[in-house]
């Protein structure tokens, strides 16, 4: 029998539940950092080669299991989870166009995984052929597709696969006539954190590629740093593959390639870890690199304009970006000169997703960020605004060129994602549009703001039903980010549903750390500043209750990766503010993070204990780092072994820690998944039994009856 059944009253299951613990020993282990001595009893549980750490996750996982299956009507909210997320939602994503054919990414549950698509451009549902589906590759649903990219010719494909959410991605070659792989498979093309890229030739017969060290070039331990440009060329040995830049670059370098296909030259952009500062060079054909950027330069993303100009964003002396013209005609020398001055509006970056702006037609498309929403901005090369499609609130995704003019992917809350086509003066809408069978028709998104300790206004994005009543007595999922720069834009989630049909409301903050509003809203949430993006989020959750949306009692918190660490600050500094949290593959040793293997990319983000005034920082909010004997919220860690931008062992301290020192009787508990990492990659049915999880634990935590559907 399973240990919660036999309990009648779920007043008795807590203090029983911190009993059940597995057995966690501390140690009397202290570091020291510039004369301070900081203690750190659950150093021992960063070991995964250990057995006892290994027995210990499992045992935690047992009374994790032990709890959360335990919970009542757990049988039918599975039922209705599954429902949801399974539902007939298809979506199309990461489109490549190649003339009269298309290439898209495809998610369609109950599928394990997304898969590679291919069909006419206009979206004849008759043409649609599957050209990769991993699904059927292996059945448990572990292998996944990082990136893919289809040849010039719209002959080959190349593909990234990684196993199990580990996001290390070997390359493969496909002939997309027959189906077949060929050529040789090209090892570690793809990271946890530096990710991985490639640029065929414009021949299509070789190709430039992103490479990690292999066995025997670096240890064990610095696989996953010293990424180079290598190139290929198709039916050679590996071993003739050639090095093309990199060997000089930083060890936390991240590199990202374009082609310029006409003339065959090369951009590449490299970031120093997750700093947000980036040097440019550019290949000539005759094979000749050139710098053409500093990081002091702030230069941050580029793309070509022809074969002797490029439109550069810049952020020297404009926080929100603005647009320069660079010629390369006469290498090594450049030249810039600025298309127009700063926008009023900030001008979206992101070195990881797809370009935030591109040159078609002689227009610039650029996406731009209004403290969440965003929109796309229309700009002749001259600098001046064009017209541009009118799009909901909404977040802005990939922009493809598509005849005369674009096609835009836009996200909201409400609707299900949409290809929008906009030829400069009509917008109508692309035949693959996300369709959902999950509607969310009864509910409405309110925008509001909340003030934070220094002032600053912090936007907060609210969905509840249309007849819901502010009285303080709705249950409340708050979420954020804040960090990298990243803004926290609009997106459909089906999976929401089944919370806001059980009563609940969903806000998501716009925090500073991120990139809402350009450059100067994430510097005011890094490094020394990090306190700022706890402070303006611990103000929203007060806004929330001041305006009666929630009370404290019924308000739950949660967040994923720098997320997590945001849940963990507002586990250690407002305990008694909220009811319930559930923190994803969190970061909560904010002290040692730097050792784990990806933590050096993360150092120009949060600092390093090296400085002693960004150790002060990281000390002074360090979640495990700033417990004490007193009554916790209920508390879900999730985290996955395979994890490798966010070590598990942030998680294991945490929990151990906590559970310690939590005199509520209300549990800590921490569920680790042994096929996935951080995110990426997870198959369907351990998103569905993850989501069945959340759900089970804040209808129990915040005291909700449940629904039934």
């Amino acid at each position: 029998m399973r240990y919660l059944t036999v309990l009648l009253l779920s007043a008795l299951v807590l203090p029983a539940l911190a009993t059940d613990y597995p057995e966690t020993r501390r140690q009397a282990t202290t570091n020291n950092y510039h004369g301070v001595e900081v203690a750190d009893p659950y150093q021992w549980l960063e070991d995964w080669s250990s057995p006892e750490v290994k027995a210990w996750s499992a045992g935690q996982n047992r009374v994790a299991r032990a709890y959360l299956d335990g919970l009542p009507n757990r049988e039918e909210i599975a039922r209705r989870v599954e429902q949801v997320v399974s539902a007939d939602t298809v979506s199309y994503y990461a489109a490549q166009r190649i003339g009269d054919r298309a290439w898209f990414m495809k998610y369609a549950p109950p599928r394990q995984q997304p898969f590679l698509i291919q069909i006419d451009a206009d979206g004849d549902p008759a043409t649609e052929e599957v050209v990769f589906d991993p699904n059927t590759a292996d059945e448990s649903g572990s292998v996944s597709i990082e990136w893919y990219k289809v040849s010039p010719n719209g002959k080959l494909l190349a593909i990234a696969l990684t196993n199990a959410g580990a996001e290390v991605a070997d390359l493969h070659i496909i002939d997309l006539e027959t189906g077949k792989r060929i050529d040789e498979i090209v090892p570690r093309v793809n990271g946890p954190t530096a990710g991985g890229d490639i640029s065929w030739d414009s021949d299509s017969t070789g190709f430039y590629y992103t490479r990690y060290p292999r066995d025997g070039e670096k240890s064990a331990a610095e696989q996953n740093f010293h990424q180079q440009l290598w190139h290929r060329r198709l039916a050679t040995p590996l071993s003739a593959d050639r090095y093309e830049i990199g060997e000089l670059f930083d060890r936390i370098a991240e590199i990202r390639v374009t082609a310029h296909e006409p003339s065959g030259k090369l951009l590449l952009t490299m970031q120093f870890g997750d700093s947000g500062r980036f040097q440019l060079y550019l290949r000539e054909t005759n094979g000749a690199w050139h710098r053409l950027s500093e990081y002091e330069d702030e230069l941050v993303q580029a793309a070509f304009i022809d074969a002797n100009a490029l439109l550069i964003l810049s952020r020297k002396s404009a926080p929100k970006g603005r647009f320069m013209r660079m010629d390369i005609s006469k290498l090594p020398e450049t030249a810039s000169v600025p298309l127009f001055e700063a926008h009023d509006k900030a001008l979206a970056s992101d070195f990881y997703g797809d370009p935030t702006f591109i040159v078609h037609g002689g227009r610039i498309y650029a996406k731009s960020l209004s403290g969440g929403p965003q929109e796309l901005e229309v700009i002749d090369l001259n600098g001046s605004s064009l017209p541009a499609p009118e799009l909901d609130v909404a977040g802005v995704g990939q922009i493809v060129p598509w005849d005369d003019g674009v096609m835009v992917r836009q996200s909201s809350y409400l609707s299900p994602s949409s290809w929008l086509l906009f030829d400069g003066t009509q917008t109508s809408r692309h035949p693959l549009s996300s369709t959902s069978a999950v509607s969310f028709g009864d509910y409405r998104v309110v925008r509001e703001f909340a003030i934070s300790r220094d002032g600053t206004k912090i936007p907060v994005n609210i969905i509840l039903a249309k007849d819901a009543r502010l009285d303080g007595s709705n249950p409340l999922l708050l979420t954020g980010y804040g960090g990298y720069g990243i803004s926290m834009a609009p997106a459909f989630r089906p999976a929401r549903k089944a919370w806001l049909e059980q009563g609940g409301i969903f806000a998501q903050a716009n925090l500073r750390g991120g990139g809402e509003y350009g450059e100067d809203w994430h510097r005011q949430g890094m490094l020394t500043k990090k306190q700022n993006v706890f402070d303006d989020f611990h103000a929203v959750m007060t806004h929330l209750v001041e305006a009666k949306y929630t009370r404290v009692d019924k308000l739950a918190i949660e967040g994923g990766s720098n997320g997590g660490l945001l849940m963990g600050a507002m586990i250690a500094q407002h305990p008694a503010d909220f009811q319930a949290c559930i923190s994803h593959v969190g970061i909560y040793d904010s002290v040692r993070s730097e050792l784990s293997p990806n933590g050096a990319f993360n150092i120009p983000e949060f600092g390093t204990v090296d400085n002693p005034d960004h150790f002060r920082a990281l000390y002074a909010y360090s979640p495990y780092h700033n417990l004490e004997k007193t009554a916790y919220p209920a508390i879900l860690f999730m985290t996955g072994e395979n994890d490798g931008r966010v070590d598990p062992m942030h998680s294991r301290k945490m929990t151990a820690a906590l559970q310690y020192q939590n005199t509520s009787g209300k549990p800590v508990l921490l569920r680790t998944s042994g096929t996935t990492g951080h995110g990426s990659g997870t198959p369907l049915s351990e998103s569905i039994s993850q989501q069945v999880d959340r759900l089970v634990f804040l209808l129990d935590s915040l005291e909700m009856q449940y629904k039934k559907r």
